[in-house]
C-alpha cells in the first residue's frame, strides 16, 4: 500500500464475511455507530445527516460532519459526502468515501477510496495521514470485531 496519492486514502481489505452481512454493517444506523460514529443515516440518495466526533486542532477539523448520501448499489457499493459542518472550519473537508464491495472466497473484499484532500492544503494533508492510519486500523479493527460478533 502506497501513499503516493495525496488526493486520497485507499484501504483493500478482506473480511471474512459474505458481502450481505459486511452491506448491513455499512448501512444499519445503529451497526453504524457501533464501529465507525452515530449518526440518522439512511440508505437514500441525497440523504443528509450529521456525526460528531472530537475536533481535531491540528487539522482545523470541527468535530461535526455533514454527511449525505451520494449513491449505492445494494451489497456492492456506497458513495458518501463528508464536509465540515463549520463552513469557516479550517479543515476545508469537502470529501467522497466510496465503499466497494466484492465477494471473494466465502469473504467480501472491501475497498474504500477517501479522496477529494487538496495535495496543497497543509492542514488538508495532515488529515489524510491521520485518516490514513485511523481507517487502516482503529477503524477496520472495528468494523471487524462487529462482523465477528453479529
Amino acid at each position: 500500500m502506497t501513499d503516493d496519492d495525496l488526493t486520497a486514502v485507499r484501504v483493500d481489505q478482506f473480511l471474512a464475511h459474505p458481502p450481505a452481512k459486511v452491506w448491513r454493517a455499512l448501512t444499519e444506523p445503529e451497526l453504524i455507530a457501533q464501529w465507525l460514529m452515530p449518526g440518522d443515516f439512511r440508505l437514500a440518495v441525497g440523504h443528509r445527516y450529521t456525526m460528531h466526533v472530537p475536533a481535531l486542532p491540528a487539522t482545523g477539523f470541527s468535530g461535526t460532519i455533514s454527511a449525505e448520501v451520494l449513491a449505492f448499489k445494494p451489497e456492492e457499493m456506497l458513495r458518501i459526502g463528508w464536509r465540515d459542518a463549520d463552513p469557516d472550519a479550517a479543515s476545508g473537508a469537502d470529501w467522497t468515501i466510496t465503499w466497494t464491495l466484492q465477494a471473494e472466497g466465502h469473504g467480501t473484499r472491501l475497498f474504500l477510496v477517501h479522496e477529494g484532500f487538496d495535495p496543497d492544503h497543509p492542514l488538508q494533508q495532515q488529515a489524510r495521514k491521520i485518516m490514513a492510519v485511523g481507517w487502516r486500523s482503529r477503524t477496520m479493527s472495528r468494523l471487524i470485531a462487529l462482523l465477528d460478533h453479529l
